[in-house]
């Protein structure tokens, strides 16, 4: 397996991995939220599951020196490719060994999963959800150490979905919550404008307005500038209300934006 970059003292254990088929699909759905998390102190990863390529303007080469431009735009530490194949990536036993032994070798506390069928765009999208989702149940399976490089069994404490924004279906989780991004939505948006390959000038314009319609969107329902949306497969646990219901915010005061008297708080 390749690795796409990381920092020269690359971390034995990652706090958080968010995995997804190409390089640019994790910043496109959560580069915010990444970028945040290493401010923060964690020690954060990006596997990405193919190299994306063949298309029309990229190469292998090209597709990996973007994608380590933007893991250093976005400070995460470490940077992984699993070399799977782009366009014909299925969900199969061979797949789930590969990414589940990654997840053995850096036994994350919480595993970000791009989730969603998007049939206007590449299937790989939907496939690698399916692989994540096993990879982590294998992550933990004991007397199949052979499958797995020989590393130790690890069972993964949280998975967290990332929603594409263009799902095919309507989604009602048991769960969703939004982190604050406004104070990384140009660190975001400076990741994915090194993706040369895939976005020219024009065709970045369209995502940048995608990207802040979304995410303001978002944001905006929680009182936020900018937000990104996360869902959860099972109910939000806690022992404090108050603390809950306000999260980060510290109060249910919204922000306010110019011309704007009001917002909704969520």
């Amino acid at each position: 397996m390749s690795a796409t970059g990381s920092l020269p003292s690359e971390p034995e254990r990652l706090d958080v991995i968010a995995v997804a088929p190409h390089p640019d699909d994790v910043e496109i759905l959560c580069g915010g939220t990444l970028a945040k998390l290493v401010l923060l102190g964690y020690q954060v990863g990006i596997f990405d599951l193919t190299n994306g390529e063949p298309t029309p303007r990229g190469s292998v080469e090209k597709r990996l020196a973007e994608a380590e431009q933007a893991r250093r735009i976005l400070g995460v530490q470490v940077r992984k490719n699993i070399d799977l194949p782009n366009r014909v990536l299925m969900d199969c036993p061979e797949n789930r060994f590969r990414l589940a032994t990654e997840f053995r070798r850096y036994r994350p506390g919480i595993i970000l999963v791009a989730y969603g069928r998007t049939p206007a765009a590449s299937p790989d999208h939907y496939q690698g959800q399916l692989i994540a989702e096993a990879a982590r149940f294998y992550s933990q399976l004991t007397r199949w150490d052979d499958r797995f490089g020989h590393t130790a069994p690890y069972r993964i404490p949280h998975l967290v979905y990332v929603p594409f924004p263009f799902d095919a279906e309507n989604r009602h989780w048991h769960s969703q919550f939004v982190i604050d991004i406004t104070d990384t939505i140009e660190q975001k948006l400076a990741a994915i404008r090194v993706y040369e390959s895939q976005f020219d000038a024009s065709r970045f314009q369209r995502v940048e307005h995608m990207i802040r319609s979304v995410n303001g969107y978002h944001g905006a329902r929680c009182g936020f500038h900018y937000g990104e949306l996360f869902a959860l497969p099972a109910p939000v646990g806690a022992t404090d209300l108050v603390q809950l219901v306000h999260g980060s915010k510290g109060s249910l005061a919204p922000v306010q934006l110019p011309g704007k008297d009001h917002l909704p708080t969520g």
